[in-house]
């Protein structure tokens, strides 16, 4: 059995840096990381590629054969890839003896709530190849910010998590920039667990962009309260505790920790993130080490 990450997210939100930080985290736990560019506009990689999808098909080549623009051909290429599947699984086969899978897919958000594509290259693999992976779906922090592009990701998430029909970890990337575009209204915890969304219908009739809508949000976040499955864990990927709690969440989530692979690497995770759950606490922590707190901008004064 093969564990691994199937890393998505809106352009921007860190999944190549996320990729990257994550693999060099997980070599130094001990174990023997596979890191597959599944993005064939990537062209810039920070890390070392084991398998590479622009081996097979690149989207400027798409883009100028079929006169289509970035997202369809993004679309076209891995419709292509589904056909193709075979070259993928030849290209794996030699990893799955030993080898923990990130899988770096393109940022078109598309891909991962409205086509079947992308979804049917993951299905295919997981039951051909009998791997365990578990979908982290980054959102860019600042996000937060600004309560109407935060309910934006919240459907977002939603959207991905029942189409892809995976184990499925959200997260909030670029922690320690979360207040780079303004304050938050509330406390972090109201963010990382999806709290009564009501709270938010104040903030979002004091901007004349969103008052119009207001009628429309309000059903928005009633449709995610009901649904009740998103939350957010928190991400700095500079942080070693910070990815060693994600890390701990994701090993959960796949069966990694409960499958007696790579015990000491399993233990170390143990002791670098602290035998307490993600709890009020521990986003208390997060909250005082990144964000300003205002009677400390007051004392600044």
């Amino acid at each position: 059995m093969v564990f691994g990450q199937v890393v998505i997210g809106p352009p921007g939100s860190g999944k190549t840096t996320y990729c990257n930080g994550m693999s060099q985290f997980l070599r130094l736990i001990g174990r023997k990381v596979a890191v597959i560019n599944m993005d064939p506009a990537n062209d810039s990689l920070p890390y070392e590629c084991a398998v590479n999808i622009e081996d097979l098909i690149k989207l400027s080549d798409v883009m100028a054969e079929h006169s289509l623009g970035p997202n369809g051909g993004l679309v076209y290429c891995m419709d292509y890839l589904e056909k193709n599947i075979d070259w993928l699984e030849s290209k794996l086969k030699p990893l799955l003896k030993d080898h923990y899978l990130l899988f770096d897919f393109p940022g078109q958000v598309e891909l991962f709530f409205l086509h079947e594509n992308a979804k049917g290259v993951i299905m295919k693999l997981v039951k051909k190849l009998n791997l365990r992976l578990t979908a982290v779906h980054l959102v860019d922090a600042h996000l937060c910010s600004d309560p109407g592009k935060y309910v934006s990701a919240l459907l977002l998430s939603l959207s991905t998590m029942l189409h892809m029909e995976l184990p499925h970890v959200n997260v909030l990337s670029k922690i320690d920039l979360i207040e780079s575009y303004g304050k938050l209204a509330f406390n972090l915890d109201f963010y990382t667990d999806v709290q009564d969304l009501n709270y938010l219908q104040h903030h979002l009739g004091q901007d004349p962009r969103y008052a119009k809508y207001r009628k429309l949000t309000k059903e928005l976040c009633e449709v995610i309260d009901n649904y009740g499955l998103v939350n957010f864990s928190t991400l700095d990927i500079q942080d070693k505790e910070s990815v060693g709690t994600l890390v701990k969440l994701i090993d959960k989530s796949n069966g990694y920790i409960f499958a007696g692979i790579d015990a000491s690497a399993v233990e170390f995770s143990k002791i670098a993130v602290g035998a307490v759950d993600w709890d009020y606490y521990r986003v208390a922590a997060v909250q005082e080490k990144y964000m300003k707190d205002e009677d400390e901008d007051f004392d600044d004064k």
